[in-house]
């Protein structure tokens, strides 16, 4: 009867313990996918690219045409963002934030400043080479 009680009553504890988030669920697969995992690096916006509302950007390494600044970001694989935005001295000033998957093609982006509200980016593609987005607000 003891061992009844004492069961009964660790119960609550025993199953809150098997209660872990499911590794395969949508946001966690999201955040772990390849294509997730191939935005980990930095993208300059290649702006010559663009076709209408979808712009493109490329790794940092690229050999880009001369431009006046670019634009872009950095993806850290521990949700940790940076915006890289013209500053006033027209070098890059980069702003800090997060980012987190929100489904598959959708990454939602936070800046720490709070100077711009929240946005979405929606992955139109996405390859080693080429990011495609369309800004969804």
């Amino acid at each position: 009867m003891r061992l009844f009680l004492l069961l009964a009553c660790l119960s609550p504890f025993l199953l809150a313990g098997t209660c872990t988030p499911d590794p395969r669920s949508s946001a966690a697969a999201a955040a772990t996918s390849p294509q997730m995992k191939q935005l980990e690096r930095t993208w300059l916006h290649s702006q010559e690219e663009d076709q209408g509302d979808v712009r493109v950007y490329r790794p940092n390494t690229y050999a880009f045409p001369p431009a006046r600044g670019r634009t872009g970001f950095q993806f850290d694989h521990n949700g940790l963002f940076t915006q890289f935005d013209i500053a006033p001295t027209d070098g890059l000033e980069g702003r800090k934030g997060q980012w987190k998957a929100d489904g598959s093609t959708r990454v939602s982006i936070t800046l720490d400043d709070k100077r711009d509200p929240d946005y979405q980016l929606e992955i139109v593609s996405l390859d080693k080479d080429v990011l495609k987005v369309r800004r969804v607000e």
